[in-house]
């Protein structure tokens, strides 16, 4: 199991961004938390096996919202783990 960090910068806020990341989580069993930023990004933490979490970290690149745009993504991979029971989307 890893642990990955993503913020998503471009298109990611009032467009189903956060809801789709986590149908897509849901689809490949990944825990962890969606969130949007204040100044407009969107913060991801994941966990799962590290293959399942380079294809997450795919779809996310692509949007995984129709209406979404990434235009910038961040993310670094490490093994302190949350134990996340469930994948969350906070607010």
């Amino acid at each position: 199991m890893k642990h990955l960090s993503i913020n998503v910068d471009g298109l990611v806020q009032g467009v189903g961004f956060r809801y789709s990341t986590f149908q897509v989580a849901l689809e490949l069993g990944v825990t962890g938390t969606v969130e949007n930023n204040i100044d407009g990004s969107v913060s991801i933490e994941a966990e799962a096996d590290e293959k399942t979490l380079y294809i997450f970290l795919n779809r996310v690149k692509s949007s995984p919202s129709p209406f979404g745009k990434v235009t910038k993504l961040d993310y670094t991979f490490s093994d302190d783990l949350q134990d996340y029971r469930k994948f969350t989307v906070i607010g």
